[in-house]
């Protein structure tokens, strides 16, 4: 769903107030009277106040609540929300016991992540390396950072390993930290680490954090204060002669540019000859980064200046954008290759290496490139297969699903939690025991489970199980077109590309009919009140009211009339009108304003600085011409699709 909208409403609580008689004031108040505990209607609105009360840690009432759901369909999770709150009191034993009694479920697994995080922050090492091989997902920084931890106490040397997980400063919580810090005192971890880890979280806004590794340094907390918060006071002194004092210098850059580049670069151009070569091409990658997120031109020419310095993987990625910005496929072809191989491997910038070794003349090395990614079914992979000479196309449909395969999806008890979660509208829980029961199956079975899912009409979770299959596909489980009659006739009126709108709906809500957005975004197109309000206003709905968003044929009409203002309001262009539903209409026509040139569609989306934006726009557009090409039964281009951006008034030519 869709986070950023750009008309947001606004909610005015008022408040009456009660004149009271002189005597009544002055009579001694009665004693309140005692709450009456409320009433509730079923057993599913107390285990919904069990699940509250669990997490504000309120122990008398969990255990009240938790009695009355003797025969309640999710025992598993009674027991969960009574011991989670007491995870660092709890006995081993009693913890034990639940891992045993729900062992090979997806909130044992949880319970267990829980615990190891308990574990790791007291440093009960032989617990922890007992339970961490048990831990199936996997998937908590923390965690691993407490491993490593453990590992680098026992004298394992751990650092290249521990610089694969840092990374994301938004994961790091108490646990990585203390790896860094033990690192260092282990002589594994050397003060370019530690610098390196103090300009990412920087960059990354957990100044918190940073006054924890500020100790591994010969910087005071002051320095470093003044860094963050004062940046522009630190750049008048220009760098101090001590290492420490340089650093909090180039810390200082980046916080500044992220106001003003141009302040910082002036700073830095002042004092280059007090840096060393090493240091001023970091300088330049702090001043590079922000601007490239502002989408400034001289970007590009900034990152001409950082060879050799240290990048983090948002930089590694900003450097290639800056350098497609502007043209510049050599540039392009240099960033990708210094990218740490993760990165470099992944679908993007798979395809613009390919793209910018077919630039160099290198067709038989781009080629290979392309072959590799292009059976791939995302929005490179589709690229990839246009530069390859092919429209994209619906792969053939796996033989139909038997009723012999479709039997044990029914029966799944993990499935029937989900569903039940589902009816409880709690969607994030059963998004964890859906996900859960898919870990292990082939692509028959993750069709069986879409099937499951379709005759159980939750949508989302058809199409997320179908997008699992690696060999055998079923598009029409993959792309749904649901509500089909209201859509074609409101699209049809409008003049509307209705592959495009299913390809934004598959985005937007996933065919969920009463999705809600935590910004208060509704339906299957994911309309803000305001903006709800606002088309209807401007179409002549009268009568409308917000409790009508919901209704399919409703939602239908505003958000197709919407999406076609902002199509018309920018001329047509299906990439900016997609960034425009999410990101706002002004913020697409600021960043077709800091083009120097026409580039293709492809680069205008993957240069957008909002990453939800990003890959909301390369998503709906993917996904909008698998919805053609099943609708017309005929191959696609998703470049004709993307188009080209240019900045208003430029006269529009071929591109390459």
């Amino acid at each position: 769903m869709s986070s950023m909208k750009w008309m947001a409403g606004v909610a005015i609580a008022t408040a009456s107030v009660v004149l009271l008689p002189q005597a009544a004031l002055a009579k001694k108040p009665a004693p309140a009277p005692q709450r009456a505990a409320p009433a509730f209607a079923s057993d599913d609105d107390v285990f919904i106040a069990l699940r509250d009360a669990s997490r504000s840690g309120d122990l008398a009432r969990i255990e009240e609540l938790a009695a009355k759901l003797g025969n309640f369909p999710l025992p598993s999770y009674v027991d969960y929300y009574r011991l989670r709150p007491r995870i660092a009191t709890a006995s081993d034993q009693e913890i034990r016991s639940y891992l045993t009694r729900y062992d090979g479920q997806a909130i044992a697994d949880r319970l267990r992540n829980d615990w190891l995080l308990e574990l790791g922050r007291t440093r009960n090492w032989t617990l922890f390396d007992e339970q961490y091989p048990l831990f199936v997902l996997n998937d908590d920084t923390q965690l691993k950072c407490y491993a490593l931890m453990s590992r680098a106490l026992k004298g394992q040397n751990v650092a290249e390993e521990a610089r694969t997980v840092l990374v994301g400063p938004q994961n790091y919580g108490e646990a990585c930290p203390a790896l860094v810090t033990t690192l260092v005192e282990a002589g594994q971890f050397t003060q370019d680490d530690v610098w390196a880890q103090i300009r990412l979280i920087a960059e990354s806004g957990f100044p918190g954090t940073i006054r924890r590794l500020a100790l591994l340094t010969d910087a005071s907390e002051t320095m470093l204060t003044q860094a963050l918060d004062k940046p522009d006071a630190v750049l008048a002194k220009g760098p101090g002669g001590n290492r420490a004092a340089r650093e909090i210098f180039i810390l200082a850059l980046g916080r500044s540019a992220k106001n003003n580049p141009d302040r910082a670069v002036d700073a830095l151009v002042a004092n280059a000859n007090r840096l060393s070569e090493r240091e001023r091409a970091q300088a330049w990658a702090q001043i590079a980064l922000p601007a490239s997120l502002k989408l400034l031109p001289e970007a590009a020419v900034y990152w001409h200046r950082t060879p050799g310095a240290a990048l983090s993987l948002e930089s590694h990625q900003w450097k290639a954008r800056a350098a497609l910005r502007a043209g510049e496929w050599k540039q392009v072809k240099t960033a990708i290759e210094a990218m740490p191989a993760t990165l470099a491997n992944d679908g993007p910038w798979v395809y613009w290496l390919a793209r910018a070794y077919r630039a160099e003349g290198k067709t038989e090395e781009a080629r290979k490139l392309f072959e590799s990614i292009a059976d791939q079914n995302h929005f490179y992979g589709q690229l990839a297969l246009e530069e390859l000479g092919s429209k994209i196309t619906i792969p053939p449909r796996a033989q139909a699903v038997t009723a012999e395969e479709l039997a044990p999806m029914a029966s799944n008890a993990g499935f029937q939690r989900a569903l039940k979660f589902f009816d409880l509208n709690m969607r994030f829980e059963g998004y964890r025991e859906w996900n859960w029961e898919l870990r292990r199956m082939n692509d028959r079975q993750h069709l069986a489970a879409a099937e499951f899912a379709r005759q159980k009409n939750v949508l989302d979770r058809m199409v997320n199980t179908s997008d699992r299959t690696k060999a055998e596909f079923d598009f029409t489980q993959r792309f749904p077109s649901p509500h089909r009659n209201e859509m074609h006739a409101s699209t049809e009126r409008l003049g509307l590309d209705m592959a495009w709108v299913y390809g934004l709906i598959r985005q937007e809500s996933r065919f969920i009919q009463n999705a809600r957005s935590h910004v208060g975004a509704s339906g299957l197109m994911q309309l803000m009140p305001a903006t709800a309000q606002y088309v209807a206003r401007k179409i002549g709905m009268e009568g409308f009211t917000q409790s009508q968003v919901n209704d399919i044929q409703t939602n239908i009409t505003l958000g197709t009339n919407y999406l076609n203002m902002v199509l018309n309001d920018l001329e047509g262009s299906q990439a900016m009108a997609t960034a425009a539903y999410n990101a706002g209409p002004g913020r697409p026509r600021a960043w077709r304003s800091t083009l120097q040139r026409q580039v293709e569609g492809a680069v205008f989306a993957e240069s957008i600085p909002f990453n939800e934006t990003r890959d909301y726009v390369k998503k709906v557009l993917s996904n909008a011409t698998y919805y053609a090409a099943l609708f017309e039964g005929k191959p696609q281009s998703l470049k004709a699709r993307l188009g080209t951006v240019a900045p208003k008034g430029f006269a529009p030519s071929e591109l390459p």
